[in-house]
């Protein structure tokens, strides 16, 4: 097995061990980056200076005999949409194609302090809007598994990376499924944390309600590595919380009780996908667990609530890029004119779209019918979970309803594009935790399995993952 295809618990193993060096595991992953990247296109820069200088602070660590961190040494990739003080913050737009970020993100600051390895910036969908990572102002990025396919969106770079060996774990944000969807398509873990678990200071804002940074990995051990690593409130996030005492998962899975939601396995679904995912949940149910049918009734109104919110949001958001205080600047005479072009010439078509439906829903007359009924059929969505979670522990469903599309297949039809995002952008309204692991192929294209919990339940879910990892360990 080569340096770079080591899980976080290998390589840190082997760091110890003295098998071999950070610098040797960065070197590894950074001729895999040269190797293969100028087909799969994940990473839109590396910081190769920055991530050698780290991998030898570890080293000397380690020859002084100092007691280093399990991510200490190891490579990652960081999705271009979270700062990295001194580097480049794209966000996958023109407008913002210079920028360089002023400070580290809460999760970047965490992220050094255990010693790791920052390797590069990785492409995704334009201010993460978009489910196949072809919204990128500088390209799109190709599934490893097919380079015909799209690797999912918006954190496709950061999956695809991960799937093609180019490092070791890896950051993305999930604001309806950014994080899950396309760790189902390349087939690696995916984490979206309960809202406000992880801060969100240093994030490029899409949709505040939203958005979650959360995390990409081999393994769901390796994901309960990082996330434990970046978890925690943040004074400098309002949002964030300190989790509140959770009953801990029964040792015994006799125990177990698992959802299905009876509106997850309807009309639309691959018929391949979900019998995938009822196959890798049978597994349960023969080590023990018990299967119960639930009901989420309002789960139908989902995507389109979710339509309404996250553009709406995300047209207040994006106000602030209008070529005055930062970004590109289109120089004319007028100062309304200025605003219109720099947005014009900074903006790709699909956040041009979703600035112009958010700035509809908002506008007078049409808040209270549009906004405001999304709003309250969040907080059934939200009821409905709660509901369910008094009958079971945790829900299982497809993570995605399709395995990976070609490139190009939906680019030009935004509605079939959104549909990419049923199953996950109900847990984004609720606040939920979720993780998506890989549970089978259909025609060698990974299909994910996505397991959601109660609020702060990720190392419940977790947990769970890893039982059905065992089987196969």
């Amino acid at each position: 097995m080569s340096l770079n295809q080591l899980s976080i618990k290998q390589a840190h193993q082997g760091l110890i061990k003295k098998e071999f060096s950070a610098v040797e595991l960065t070197e590894a992953v950074l001729s895999q980056i040269r190797k293969t990247d100028n087909k799969v296109h994940a990473y839109l820069f590396l910081t190769e200076e920055l991530a050698l200088s780290q991998a030898k602070r570890i080293d000397k660590k380690i020859a002084n005999k100092e007691k280093i961190d399990w991510l200490a040494g190891l490579p990652l990739a960081i999705k271009d949409i979270i700062l990295v003080e001194g580097v480049k913050c794209t966000a996958g737009s023109r407008i913002l194609e210079n920028y360089l970020s002023p400070y580290d993100a809460t999760v970047i600051k965490k992220l050094k302090k255990a010693g790791a390895v920052i390797i590069g910036k990785t492409n995704l969908d334009e201010f993460a809007m978009g489910s196949s990572t072809e919204n990128s102002a500088f390209g799109p990025t190709k599934n490893p598994y097919d380079l015909e396919r799209v690797p999912g969106g918006s954190s496709g770079g950061s999956a695809a990376a991960l799937a093609a060996e180019e490092c070791i774990y890896a950051l993305g944000s999930d604001t309806g499924g950014s994080v899950r969807q396309p760790a189902s398509f390349c087939g690696v873990v995916g984490l979206k944390p309960t809202y406000g678990r992880v801060s969100r200071y240093g994030l490029i804002a899409f949709a505040s309600s939203l958005d979650q940074i959360g995390l990409m990995a081999k393994t769901a051990e390796d994901a309960q590595m990082v996330f434990k690593a970046i978890g925690g409130q943040d004074e400098m996030d309002s949002t964030s919380l300190n989790p509140r005492k959770v009953k801990p998962l029964a040792s015994n899975i006799g125990d177990l009780k698992i959802g299905l939601p009876k509106e997850y396995f309807i009309k639309g679904i691959d018929p391949a996908v979900e019998k995938t995912v009822r196959e890798a949940i049978s597994q349960y149910e023969k080590m023990g667990a018990k299967i119960t049918e639930v009901s989420l009734p309002h789960a139908e109104y989902a995507l389109a609530v979710y339509y309404i919110i996250m553009p709406a949001e995300a047209s207040s958001n994006l106000a602030r890029y209008d070529g005055i205080k930062y970004g590109l600047s289109k120089r004319v005479n007028h100062l309304l004119e200025g605003y219109l072009e720099t947005r014009q010439l900074g903006f790709g078509d699909e956040v041009r779209r979703r600035i112009m439906l958010g700035t509809f829903t908002l506008s007078a007359g049409y808040y209270e019918a549009y906004y405001l009924k999304a709003q309250k059929v969040r907080t059934l969505i939200r009821e409905d979970f709660a509901k369910a979670f008094e009958k079971v522990d945790v829900l299982m469903t497809p993570t995605a309803p399709t395995t990976a599309f070609k490139i190009g297949e939906k680019i030009d039809n935004p509605l079939s594009m959104y549909l990419s995002d049923i199953y996950t952008v109900s847990v984004n309204l609720a606040g939920l935790p979720a993780v998506s692991i890989p549970c089978g192929k259909k025609n060698k294209l990974p299909v994910g399995l996505q397991i959601i919990g109660r609020h702060f339940e990720e190392e419940k879910i977790l947990k769970v993952a890893q039982m059905y990892e065992n089987l196969f360990a």
